[in-house]
This record gives structure tokens, C-alpha cells and sequence, in this order.
């Protein structure tokens, strides 16, 4: 079985950088809370019938959670790839449903919207680890 170290470094990098955005989000202020809400709404509208505070816990939670996942080494590179990609997929789309963030018929970002444009590493990450194949064993 065993990790590759580029599979190794790319789950550290983006382990590592989520699961410290979700220890950031623990203390969030109800401002902070209800503009993340809100963010989040125009790509799940189910968000909008949650306390502004409840949901600044589910997502920190949600975000501790899902690094810790990506930094165990006993998680498939491509599981930890799924559950990447399934939050980069979010992260993304939150980027181009927020007027503001993009140049008019573009997604190339304004410079309000380069905060969130850098997600799309994510799920380049994403791809790159459920798609690693590991070279055939050469034999004699």
C-alpha cells in the first residue's frame, strides 16, 4: 500500500491549511457567523433555516473534521481526495454565485474576489490525489 511523498505533501498542504481555518472559525463572532451564512446560502439554500451562530460551529467542526481526515495516513489518497473535492466543489461555488468576486462574463476574479479565487488549489489537490496512479512494478 504505503503514500507517495508528492500524494504526502499535498495532503499536508491542504490538511494542514483547513484544519487551521476550522481551529479560526471556533470563536467567531455573530457578525462573522452571519456573513458566513450568508456566503453560504447562495449555494445551499437549506443553510438560510439555521441560527447564524449554529452554523459558524457546524462549519469549524466541519472543517477540523475534514483536515484532520486529509492529515491521517491510514485515509486512501483517493478518499481524502472525495471528501476535498466535495468541500473544494462548495468553496468554488460559493466563488462564482457572489456577485462581486468575478469580472462581468468571467470567473477570472476582481480583486475582491482573489481572497477566494486561491480555493481553486484546492481542488486541483483534490483531482491530483483521487487520479494519482502509482507506477506499474517493473519486473527483471
Amino acid at each position: 500500500m504505503g503514500i507517495s511523498i508528492s500524494n504526502l505533501a499535498l495532503r499536508i498542504v491542504s490538511g494542514a491549511f483547513i484544519l487551521n481555518t476550522g481551529i479560526g472559525k471556533l470563536n467567531l463572532t455573530p457578525e462573522q457567523a452571519a456573513g458566513l451564512k450568508s456566503s453560504a446560502q447562495r449555494v445551499i439554500p437549506q443553510v438560510g433555516s439555521l441560527e447564524a451562530e449554529k452554523f459558524g460551529h457546524y462549519l469549524s467542526f466541519y472543517e477540523i473534521a475534514l483536515g484532520a481526515f486529509v492529515l491521517t495516513p491510514l485515509v486512501p489518497s483517493r478518499l481524502a481526495g472525495l471528501a476535498l473535492g466535495a468541500f473544494s466543489a462548495g468553496l468554488v461555488a460559493t466563488y462564482l454565485k457572489t456577485p462581486g468576486l468575478t469580472e462581468p462574463d468571467s470567473i477570472r476574479p476582481t480583486p475582491a474576489g482573489t481572497a477566494m479565487a486561491k480555493d481553486f488549489w484546492l481542488a486541483g489537490i483534490a483531482v491530483a490525489l483521487i487520479f494519482h496512479r502509482k507506477r506499474p512494478a517493473r519486473i527483471g
